[in-house]
């Protein structure tokens, strides 16, 4: 099966043929030179060194061990994560233009399932032609026939040609609606009176809407290949792109052995930050994705709206649930029945009939009937196919996430739930009428949703993941006209604007808050653009019982992270020395960072502190001790005003003891830096599993916010 072997930086010394040293290598384990031949898929070679082969267990063994070589993993397949938005972040139409001409500039590189182009979120009236660092390409091909200058570049992978000839199109279009959707999101044009059937109606605009677009389609309806993932890597460093932005996760592995750990290490030493969903397996902790600290990771968080779907029973009875259904009734009233009602009594049934399981309800019993069914499956596929006017679902517990039905629907809570069933069967022609879709205010946002990962991580502990959190529940923007509202068979709603949510959907909007602010410091490194989005965010409004698991350090406020006063800068030797203290091999990390002269991770400067890494955010993760005690080491960069005191404050639980040293930061001019270190103790109580605190640095003007965290689990999560 095909195995990636990866082996770090591109060679620089003059002569070397990266794809003859492949085919050496694979010679060499394979034993053969024609099946070696053969077997090969495909050479990496524009940013980072490494191929692509169908290899048996021992050749890839025997491929470990050779010392050009970091590390050689199987090729998986990854899945998706998968208008008012950018207002409730602060970012006003007016904002937004305000730096359109340093904008134009900026390219955004997204790795998703394709795009389409034809949208009017991607017209391209007004932008001039593509900058002139851009070396990328736009590749036709079915549906699929040209780019424009906002959209500048499109590709596709599909390396080992496992394609669905019935849903998969040979080209950069978009097939699925989640690459458009995210791309819009980024960097869509701003397109008045956008809705999806008259839901959420408004302006919906990116968040760099003056920004390129380039796409690189990874994703098929079989998921996304890691051998595809690295080959896109590969062209978008290349290509000349300036942020990344990738809504694709799979389970945490060495950093090594990770395709979107590999390509962001790559991206972030050519200046490019890469962007990563967290992943949506919450509200479970222990379950975030692509949590290398090089990479962004978001959380997905809610704004300050939510779609109600009222239902209205024969009694009198009103109530309402929360979906998107996009169906206007044609009648006053229905009849209204249950699965246990309307259950086929003539053939044998397997699967729940309370539920509505497929195949257990008889068409006669329901066809022009709204049904009332347990659980949130796909019910309303089911009484769709059986010709049903709606259904009704009683979710397990209280749900924040609005999905489109196929034909009228709404989820109701358990309670809400057991009294409709108590109506059915306490009369003999119960009736219900499902209404269309409404937005209602909310004033509870931000809050993260219950459906995005929490932390913490698997691979380093004392890093806390997620980084910050972004709106991904319910969100509106572009939608590929090659795809339905649901995607499920029969729907045949085709829209310009849909509604979807993960975190996902809260990835390029993050993306986008970083492009902003690389708008106004295209000097700035990843790591100084990441810090300021996370010490400038803005708290949870609502906060779970995860705290900063769930959060990171706050919601993004892209405005405020234009001026962040001061900033936690990373560069190549600050890397180089945390995978030194994480124990990886001297020789990997020489090849990985491209150094000549052989590395010694017993020579160079040791990395400080328990996490030995610059971060903006602080982590411990106890495992089995309960008595807190760690040394935090920091280094700020002032990029507000010449002269400049800034002040410690700190707020913390009782039975945790923050102490900073020094308390006072002083500064003479701009770009100085000063150090101190932050001193935790303390003792994690009985029963607790969570200690959070903030340590703040204000000169009055500016606010530079961290979190503090300290974990422990009961019994270990891993």
């Amino acid at each position: 099966q095909p195995y990636i072997v990866y082996m770090g930086n591109v060679p620089e010394e003059a002569g070397i043929s990266a794809v003859k040293e492949h085919h050496s290598l694979l010679t060499t384990a394979i034993g053969d030179e024609k099946l070696a031949r053969e077997s090969k898929i495909h050479s990496y070679g524009k940013s980072f060194n490494g191929f692509v082969a169908r290899l048996l267990p021992h050749e890839a063994k025997r491929l470990s061990e050779e010392e050009s070589v970091v590390s050689v993993f199987e090729n998986t397949r990854r899945k998706l994560h998968t208008t008012r938005t950018w207002d409730f972040l602060g970012m006003s139409e007016k904002l937004q233009k305000r730096n359109s001409k340093a904008q134009s500039n900026i390219i955004v590189g997204l790795l998703d399932t394709g795009i389409w182009v034809e949208s009017p979120s991607f017209n391209d009236k007004g932008f001039g032609p593509p900058p002139a660092k851009w070396k990328g390409k736009c590749v036709t091909g079915a549906n699929f026939t040209r780019c424009n200058k906002k959209v500048i570049g499109a590709r596709y992978y599909n390396l080992d040609n496992a394609l669905d000839t019935n849903t998969d199109q040979k080209s950069p279009v978009d097939t699925d609606g989640h690459g458009t959707h995210t791309s819009s999101t980024a960097a869509g044009e701003t397109v008045k009176g956008s809705s999806l059937y008259g839901i959420a109606q408004g302006t919906a605009r990116g968040g760099v809407p003056s920004a390129r677009i380039a796409m690189y389609k990874v994703c098929w309806s079989g998921g996304c290949a890691d051998m595809d993932i690295l080959a896109a890597f590969d062209d978008a460093i290349g290509d000349g792109v300036d942020l990344i932005s990738i809504s694709i996760g799979g389970p945490s592995r060495s950093y090594f052995d990770d395709s979107i750990s590999i390509g962001s290490f790559h991206a972030m030493k050519k200046g490019i930050l890469t962007a990563c969903s967290a992943g949506n397996d919450g509200p479970y902790q222990g379950t975030v994705e692509n949590v290398a600290p090089w990479i962004m990771t978001v959380a997905a968080s809610s704004i300050d709206r939510k779609f109600v779907t009222a239902v209205k029973l024969g009694n009198g009875m009103r109530t309402s649930g929360i979906s998107i259904n996009t169906f206007s009734p044609r009648k006053a009233m229905y009849p209204l029945t249950n699965g246990a009602r309307a259950a086929n009594v003539t053939a044998e049934i397997y699967g729940n009939v309370s539920a509505c399981d497929y195949g257990t309800l008889s068409m006669k019993k329901v066809k022009g009937k709204i049904v009332y069914c347990l659980g949130s499956g796909s019910q309303d596929y089911t009484i769709d196919h059986l010709q049903g006017a709606g259904t009704i679902m009683a979710v397990d517990a209280p749900t924040d996430i609005a999905i489109a039905t196929l034909i009228a629907g709404t989820f109701v809570v358990p309670e809400v739930g057991i009294k409709i069933d108590q109506y059915i069967n306490s009369t003999k022609n119960p009736q219900a009428v499902i209404y269309k879709t409404r937005v209602v205010n909310t004033s509870t946002a931000p809050f993260i949703a219950s459906f995005s990962s929490r932390g913490p991580q698997k691979i380093t502990l004392n890093i806390l993941k997620p980084d910050i959190a972004a709106p991904g529940l319910d969100i509106l923007a572009a939608y590929s006209e090659l795809a339905s509202v649901t995607g499920l068979p029969g729907d045949r709603r085709i829209v310009p604007f849909n509604i979807l949510s993960g975190t996902s959907m809260a990835c390029p909007h993050a993306a986008a808050a970083a492009a902003y602010v690389k708008s106004f410091h295209p000097d700035w490194s990843p790591a100084a653009i990441k810090s300021a989005l996370m010490t400038t965010a803005t708290p949870m409004k609502t906060k779970s019982d995860d705290a900063e698991l769930a959060s990171g350090s706050g919601q993004i406020n892209p405005t405020k992270a234009v001026h962040p006063g001061l900033i936690y800068d990373l560069n190549l030797s600050s890397y180089t020395r945390f995978l030194c203290k994480e124990g990886y091999n001297s020789t990997a990390i020489g090849r990985l960072i491209g150094r000549k002269k052989k590395l010694n991770c017993s020579t160079i400067r040791p990395a400080q502190g328990l996490d030995g890494l610059n971060y903006p955010s602080m982590h411990f993760h106890l495992t089995n001790e309960s008595s807190i005690s760690a040394i935090f080491r920091r280094t700020v960069t002032n990029v507000g005003f010449a002269k400049s005191l800034y002040k410690a404050t700190v707020h913390s639980p009782k039975g945790l003891s923050v102490t900073v040293s020094p308390r006072v930061l002083t500064f003479s001019r701009s770009h100085q830096t000063r150090s101190f270190t932050v001193l935790v103790k303390g003792s994690m109580q009985s029963g607790a599993s969570i200690l959070s605190a903030l340590l703040e640095w204000s000169d009055t003007k500016h606010s530079v916010k961290s979190p503090i965290l300290v974990y422990k689990q009961f019994p270990p999560l891993f």
